[in-house]
């Protein structure tokens, strides 16, 4: 197993910049039996924070004051690239300069604790900016996903109660009349900006910069607002506590195997709870630059900036990898020895990764994979550890993550034994670094006792390894999206021939699933390209370009339990005949 190699002889007396030093160069991997055995929270802290334990209290003081007033200001926190190739570097002090002057104008507004402040923007210097500037503060950042359309934008400023909204001029005009229930401040320039009504960001931030002390809170107050999917009604809220800083630290610096030197790089939109927890907070507050690549996935411009920039640790989705290896873009350029990758791991979340994949990556990648597995509710809880020697076999999703303990219930919520497939749960008085305590608005009960239920079914090995079999309920998985069939099926019921509709997952090559709609249409309508056509058009413009049908069918009934439940899973036996 091609793992790091770091001594952990003294890994409880580590002070942050001692942590840098010995995350750089390694010799022999620490065992993962001894070191999840031996779990300590306390000695986790002083790992993270040293003698400055306040410092976990405020995400802006963990992620960036912190290393500017340890002398670490210097040290790049973002290199980022434009759509034009043109490249921006920030050190952590221009990063701290910057989130002053954005915090100055969160002020002015009366942005208070615990208030809600959201970005749609893509990958920029200012997203990061005026998630640090939200934090700094004690607000708490809201992230839309620039896919969104009007509804799904509408239902989580409507529950957040968001006060002020960053976007540019591609996405202001999704806002509509939202605008009269923010604030908003256009990322752009003076003249779109007025044309709109809204505040100018680059005008703004031309004022004399202030310091803004951090505010500190308790660890069980909130710092992000995410969004879960379901299968039931809307997404959920999910309030992301402060105490989830040691576990997104866990999984950085142990599964990740992120070091002091890499060059890192997390392709996943920040949009999104992998790239938010893992391509932001996860690097900053391990000190470490991440990188940012504005433009969308394309297989030849993903290895040309993999080679640009000299990445040396690379996390990413099973469907990004499948598209790379499908482009054929890597075997063509696999022996140019001016296009040679630097790569030292690579890490995959948000489906279980095939043998074909993983083979290819440790061929033409020329490192090895760890598949991880995880939830927006929860961040990581099993992996494979790249700095932590264990056996994984190819396609387990891991083991549990430090701090975690994991097990397989049975319906009556009896714990399996080996080799049986059971819902994967959380034992919660044993899991210290488990951080989540309920949805935002308790939309759903998601414990049992002393348990927390993932949904998911898995199977447990002997060897401690989980294996994923699937959902229990209805959830689909798109390109390491996760997708509520609700959200499909009520904005497909807007069109004015449909009469019911129901949204599943079927089978792709690329995409693992794709959405498929099977639409009842109304009396005397008649099914036709065209009206698919305009469904799919519906379904991108008022939910998400990511959660639109790929394909619609056209059924005289669905299928349906006495009580009136769309029974799903025959749609998907359907669908995989």
């Amino acid at each position: 197993m091609n793992t790091s190699s770091i001594d952990f002889s003294s890994s409880t007396n580590l002070s942050s910049d001692n942590l840098s030093q010995s995350n750089s160069s390694s010799s022999n991997p620490t065992g993962y039996s001894d070191y999840y055995n031996n779990f300590d929270m306390n000695a986790l802290l002083t790992e993270i924070f040293g003698e400055n334990l306040d410092d976990r209290l405020n995400a802006y003081m963990a992620c960036c004051g912190r290393h500017v007033r340890d002398g670490r200001g210097d040290n790049l926190a973002l290199v980022h690239e434009d759509t034009a190739g043109n490249i921006t570097r920030m050190t952590f002090a221009e990063l701290d300069k910057a989130s002053a002057q954005v915090a100055n104008i969160l002020l002015s507004y009366g942005v208070k604790v615990g208030e809600q402040v959201a970005t749609m923007l893509p990958r920029t210097p200012e997203l990061l900016t005026i998630v640090l500037a939200t934090w700094r503060i004690g607000a708490v950042y809201q992230p839309l996903f620039t896919a969104f359309g009007y509804d799904s934008i509408k239902y989580r400023m409507d529950k957040a109660n968001t006060k002020v909204v960053f976007t540019n001029q591609e996405n202001r005009g999704k806002f509509d009349d939202l605008a009269k229930q923010t604030k908003m401040v256009l990322v752009g320039s003076k003249v779109d900006a007025q044309s709109w009504g809204d505040d100018n960001y680059a005008q703004m931030m031309a004022t004399p910069p202030q310091t803004v002390d951090a505010v500190l809170l308790d660890e069980d107050a909130p710092f992000l607002q995410m969004f879960t999917s379901g299968t039931v009604g809307k997404s959920k809220g999910v309030s992301v506590p402060l105490s989830a800083l040691s576990a997104f630290y866990l999984y950085m610096r142990y599964a990740i195997d992120l070091r002091a030197d890499d060059n890192y790089w997390n392709m996943a939109d920040p949009g999104w709870a992998y790239g938010l927890y893992y391509a932001i907070t996860g690097p900053l507050l391990m000190g470490v630059t991440t990188y940012f690549n504005e433009l969308g996935f394309d297989a030849a411009n993903t290895r040309d900036f993999m080679v640009r920039h000299k990445i040396t640790n690379l996390a990413s989705s099973p469907t990004a990898f499948r598209m790379m290896k499908s482009s054929g873009v890597f075997e063509s350029a696999h022996d140019d020895a001016n296009a040679k990758l630097s790569l030292r791991c690579a890490n995959s979340a948000g489906e279980t990764l095939n043998t074909e994949v993983v083979n290819w990556v440790e061929t033409y990648l020329n490192c090895k994979v760890c598949d991880q597995y995880g939830q927006t509710e929860t961040g990581m809880t099993c992996c494979e550890h790249h700095a932590l020697a264990h056996e994984c076999p190819v396609g387990s999703m891991g083991m549990a993550l430090p701090g975690h303990t994991l097990v397989v219930l049975d319906d009556d919520m009896n714990i399996l034994p080996d080799g049986e497939q059971g819902q994967l749960a959380v034992v919660v008085s044993q899991s210290p670094a488990f951080y989540f305590r309920g949805y935002s608005w308790n939309e759903k009960d998601a414990f049992a006792d002393d348990y927390y239920l993932t949904g998911d079914v898995v199977e447990r090995h002997s060897d401690g390894s989980y294996w994923f079999s699937g959902r229990d309920d209805d959830i689909i998985i798109t390109a390491g999206y996760r997708v509520g069939p609700t959200d499909v099926e009520n904005t497909v019921l807007e069109h004015e021939a449909v009469a019911e509709s129901a949204a599943v997952g079927v089978p792709d090559e690329v995409r693992g699933h794709k959405i498929k709609s099977y639409v009842v249409l109304k009396d005397g309508i008649e099914g036709t390209d065209e009206i698919a056509k305009e469904i799919q058009d519906l379904v991108r413009r008022r939910l998400s370009t990511h959660a639109y049908p790929r394909e619609v069918e056209f059924v005289d009934a669905l299928p349906k339990t006495p009580s009136g439940k769309i029974q799903r899973f025959l749609l998907r036996s359907l669908s995989e005949a």
